[in-house]
Parts: structure tokens; C-alpha cells; sequence
């Protein structure tokens, strides 16, 4: 596993999400470089979005091999597909249906529409098999290169919720979510297992209202009251915030974005 994590803040959420499109940048020119591919996973909410956006101005966009560029979701809403809530429409709208992507490299969760209906398990268990799928063998999911999270008020990542039964979950993959307690409170989210099969995990978190989460979560407090703690990279772990987020974090491990 990855080491203590790093800190790195930043003057607003403007040029947070600026300084993560051009990690990003880099992070998937060094991954196809590498083994000819990339293997992204996405995260939702409005830094996720806003990340996407800055991608899309960014002058290393027309430098990414966007054809050999894998995507996936670390949770979603069970809602119907093309719902607005549903992190994959944010995502298209933000950027993806602006780039000329490989329509079978991107991987969205099911809908509550698609072909497993309204039964969440059997479309966490179909998104576990299509990331089985494209595994090494012997593995659960591919070699994600980086993955991004957002992170909620209560320290909750992707579908993980603070003392939820998902968080015992560690022979699957993906695993359908009910009685989440933020709307809507049936999501297919990835387990621990599977979030941390990424070499570089990414906390990407900006406003004053995450503040006390972010403490949490970097001051030594356990998986199962701050799911966030419970999620590290292989090679590296990041927190990416604005100044408004870092109010509570440990002096010690910060470090001052320069612009």
C-alpha cells in the first residue's frame, strides 16, 4: 500500500480543478506511453464535473490518445439512463461527448432501466463482471492508473456510507447500495477492495462545507466512521483541495499549491 498520504492545496476551486485536469493530463500520457492504454475512474459531483470541464479547455486535450483511454465509474446513482442525476450524464455533458472516445472503453454502471431492471444487485454484479472482464488474470479489475473521489459532509466516498453494511463487503467487486442516506438511496458503488486497486487514488474537494470531513478523515479516524480513510492508492494517495476545504488539516501535512 501507499505511504502517508499527500496534501496539496490550492488558492480556490477554480484552479483545484484547473491543477487536476493537467495532473490528469499527465497522469494518462505516462499510463499509454507505458502499456499503450490508460484505465481512468471517474467520480461524480461538482468537482468531478469541474475537473472534466478544465480537461476539455486544457491545451494537453489534443495530446491524449483519447481511443485507447478507458473509463469507469466508481459509484452511481440507480436511476434511469440520461437521468441529469446520474453521474455518467454530468460526465458526458462535462466532457465526454466532446472527445472522440472508444464507445466500448467506456464503461458506465447500469441504469435502472438497462437490462437487470430495478434489481441493483444483479447490475452491480453485471458491472463487476465487465471489470473482471478487462482484469489481469487473476485479478478483480483492471490496473486503474488513477482514480478520482469526491467526498461528502459525512466522509462518505463513492456509495460508501459511514457505518453501512457496504463497508463489510470485501469479496465483490461492486455491490448494490440500499437506504443510502443522501437521495437517491439505491447506487451501485465499488467496494474498498476495488477502490484500492488503483495505483493513484485522487480526493478532489473544494468548500468550507467539507472542511470537517477532510480533519476527519486525515487525522486518524477509522473506514467505518470516515469511509475516506479507508480508500489509499498502491503507489500514492492525494488529497487535492482549496483553502476553504483544509481549514482542519493537520498543519504537518500540507503542502501550498504554487500558481
Amino acid at each position: 500500500m501507499s505511504q502517508s498520504p499527500t496534501v496539496v492545496v490550492h488558492h480556490d476551486r477554480q484552479l483545484l480543478a484547473d491543477a487536476a485536469a493537467d495532473r490528469l493530463v499527465v497522469a494518462i500520457l505516462e499510463a499509454q506511453s507505458a502499456r499503450g492504454q490508460a484505465d481512468v475512474v471517474l467520480t461524480g459531483g461538482s468537482m468531478g464535473s469541474e475537473v472534466l470541464v478544465s480537461l476539455g479547455r486544457s491545451t494537453g486535450r489534443d495530446s491524449i490518445d483519447w481511443r485507447n483511454l478507458n473509463l469507469w465509474w466508481g459509484d452511481e446513482r440507480f436511476l434511469p439512463a440520461g437521468d441529469p442525476e446520474r453521474n455518467e450524464t454530468q460526465a458526458r455533458q462535462a466532457l465526454l461527448d466532446t472527445v472522440p472516445l472508444d464507445p466500448a472503453r467506456v464503461h458506465p454502471m447500469p441504469a435502472s432501466d438497462g437490462p437487470d431492471g430495478a434489481d441493483v444487485d444483479a447490475a452491480a454484479a453485471r458491472y463487476a463482471a465487465e471489470l473482471a472482464a478487462a482484469a489481469p488474470r487473476g485479478h478483480a479489475t483492471p490496473e486503474f492508473d488513477v482514480l478520482m473521489l469526491g467526498l461528502g459532509p459525512d466522509a462518505h466516498v463513492a456509495s460508501l456510507f459511514p457505518e453501512h453494511a457496504a463497508l463489510h463487503e470485501s469479496d465483490a467487486s461492486t455491490i448494490g447500495v440500499r437506504g443510502a442516506p443522501k437521495p437517491p438511496p439505491v447506487r451501485v458503488s465499488m467496494t474498498f477492495p476495488s477502490l484500492c486497486a488503483a495505483r493513484d487514488v485522487w480526493f478532489l474537494v473544494a468548500g468550507p462545507e467539507k472542511a470537517g470531513a477532510v480533519g476527519f478523515a486525515l487525522s486518524g479516524a477509522g473506514p467505518l466512521q470516515a469511509p475516506a480513510a479507508g480508500v489509499v492508492g498502491l503507489r500514492s494517495t492525494t488529497w487535492l483541495l482549496d483553502r476553504d476545504a483544509a481549514t482542519h488539516v493537520p498543519t504537518e501535512l500540507i503542502r501550498l499549491a504554487s500558481h
